[in-house]
């Protein structure tokens, strides 16, 4: 599994990270199998109390080796302690992990109670007869902590309203007590990724899992293991270690029977059909070299579509500091990092907006370009596009923030609109249309057919705008049309990611020759089986400021306030986390 060549589209190429843990040998690799092996059946046979059980130690463990797990990942991010940065990593690392660990003790007592996970409103169907299932707020506390977030999962069109309880919690309602065992090779830039994914495996899917640290966060492995010991000691999980190449083994390996991959398509197809000349042909031919299962999250060149309108000064600066944010967070090195903005080319506030991103920009201090090969990436943009804005320390090891605006639309092999840079760059456009709505279907029709990849994306628009009922329906026939696994509605799309009930993926029906954002999902606490995308919906504007935004005060304050409320939810943590919300 050595590098291969960017293709024309996809994610650009990742050079493999020096190693701080050694690499498992292969023995141990066997051996580590050998146990999933043995223990594959007694996992899939075990009763939903004694799942409980565990995942409530699992939830106890985590809490325990929350702030190491943290300090771990600031100090090799160079991130700077008690600033947004810090709060960055609690977020969306150990806190997403200690509120997924929850949800699913919620859904399996649900499942123990009434044969499936119960939503928090009723199911419903779209005039068209698709079903939407509503999955936050999942509880007061939701409302309370994110007041005015909705979000959804929109089912693949062949499920009908009355069926859906029966596509829910599949393993569940008829377990195969043969079991299996499942590789997840992890991701290197967010710390939950991992953990989360192999949560999935084990909880909603029924299969012992081994998962591969990934190189650039192998550091995090131990302390994973730390946590995760309930379930390695009675032989359902085990952590390993290596590069391509013990990725590699371990998925030709005769005893794994599932692969679970975040990551890039490259990989993806150098598991499935190899690498070189023999990995083409057998891609052109469709005759993979691996036919187990696999499952994947490999990236997309998210678009975010700014709606125009009557945006006042303070709005420019909120959504610019919200636009900035999804670029700026983990450095740019997220699967959902915003990668084209597209605005309408007849709005009066394109300029201005583009001011306030720049001023946002601005504001930030450069980090740590921890992922290998970014420096390379972001001056392989740049070679295309010298015009570029660049904010932020320039020369050897540094990439500033990096803004390329005023694409051409109609250049459909534009580098930015084909290649996810996995970086701090962003590119920005404009369409030209006669209408708002005219605009809004232009807009969604480029992000489906121009943008690489079907991952997840964002639509920003004023509540002024929906005033207009045809703006309005625009808005909703461009949630329905976009070809995403996730959609969010005046918010980054992460957020599908951050509050786990909704599905992370990449829109259904991808070939395994055309792999481009991956199959299958993760988080999905509901369990749903047949789920076609999930809808996030927000406010325009937030107050307090949401603690995902890059300028907030007090983020890591917040972290670890919200980390042990999920925990352990109670009313007298409320007034602490609210005074640090306000404080941002």
């Amino acid at each position: 599994m050595t590098q291969v060549a960017v293709a024309k589209y996809g994610s650009a190429a990742i050079p493999e990270a020096e190693h701080r843990i050694e690499p498992t040998s292969k023995s141990k690799l066997d051996e580590a199998l050998a146990i999933l092996q043995d223990h594959k059946k007694e996992w899939a046979a075990l009763d939903l109390g004694e799942r409980i059980d565990l995942l409530e130690e699992l939830r106890d463990g985590v809490v325990r080796v929350a702030e190491r797990w943290t300090d771990a990942s600031v100090e090799a991010k160079g991130l700077t302690e008690g600033s947004a940065q810090e709060g960055e990593e609690w977020l969306a690392g150990v806190s997403l992990v200690v509120r997924n660990i929850s949800l699913l003790i919620n859904s399996l007592r649900d499942v123990s109670k009434h044969g499936a996970p119960q939503l928090p409103k009723k199911a419903h169907a779209r005039s068209n007869g698709q079903v939407v299932a509503p999955v936050f707020p999942t509880d007061m506390w939701d409302a309370l902590l994110f007041q005015g977030f909705t979000a959804e999962v929109w089912m693949d069109p062949e499920v009908r309203l009355a069926d859906l309880p029966n596509h829910q919690a599949s393993f569940y309602r008829a377990p195969s007590h043969k079991g299996r065992v499942a590789l997840v090779l992890g991701a290197g830039n967010t710390s939950s990724i991992g953990p989360m994914d192999a949560l999935y495996k084990l909880f909603v899917e029924g299969e012992v899992v081994i998962l591969k640290m990934n190189p650039v966060n192998e550091y995090l492995g131990p302390i994973i293991d730390e946590a995760f010991a309930p379930l390695r000691e009675r032989g359902y999980f085990r952590v390993v270690y290596g590069g391509a190449a013990e990725g590699d083994y371990l998925c030709q390996h005769s005893l794994v029977e599932t692969i679970h991959i975040t990551g890039s398509d490259k990989t993806h197809d150098a598991i499935v059909f190899g690498v070189g000349e023999e990995g083409a042909r057998r891609k052109a031919n469709r005759d993979p070299r691996n036919t187990k299962p696999i499952t994947s999250e490999l990236g997309n060149v998210s678009p975010i579509i700014i709606v125009p309108g009557p945006w006042s000064k303070g709005d420019l600066s909120f959504q610019a500091s919200n636009v900035a944010s999804s670029l700026i967070n983990n450095a740019g090195f997220n699967c959902n990092a915003t990668r084209v903005i597209i605005q309408h080319e007849q709005w009066s506030q394109r300029e201005a907006f583009l001011d306030a991103l720049r001023n946002a920009f601005q504001q930030q201090p450069n980090r740590k370009p921890y992922y290998p090969g970014a420096t390379d990436r972001q001056q392989s943009f740049l070679k295309q596009h010298p015009e570029a804005d660049q904010f932020g320390e320039k020369g050897a090891g540094k990439v500033p923030w990096t803004l390329i605006h005023h694409l051409d639309p109609a250049k459909t092999d534009e580098v930015c609109f084909t290649t996810e840079a996995w970086c701090g760059l962003t590119g920005e456009v404009a369409l030209s249309a006669d209408s708002v709505a005219n605009y809004i279907d232009k807009a969604v029709e480029f992000a489906n057919d121009d943008c690489w990849g079907t991952l997840s994306a964002s639509i920003i628009v004023h509540p002024k705008s929906l005033k207009d009922p045809v703006v309005a329906d625009a808005v909703e026939r461009a949630v329905a049309n976009m070809r995403f696994g996730s959609v969010a509605v005046n918010h980054w799309s992460a957020l599908a990611y951050g509050l786990v009930t909704p599905t992370w993926g990449a829109f259904p029906g991808h070939p395994v020759e055309d792999i481009r954002s991956g199959r299958g999902v993760v988080h999905n606490t509901f369990m749903f089986d047949k789920p076609q995308k999930s809808v996030v919906r927000g406010p325009f504007r937030v107050f307090p400021k949401p603690a995902w935004f890059v300028n907030h005060k007090t983020s890591a304050e917040l972290g670890p306030k919200l980390t042990y409320f999920y925990a352990d939810p109670s009313i007298t943590r409320i007034p602490s986390i609210l005074v640090s919300a306000l404080k941002g």
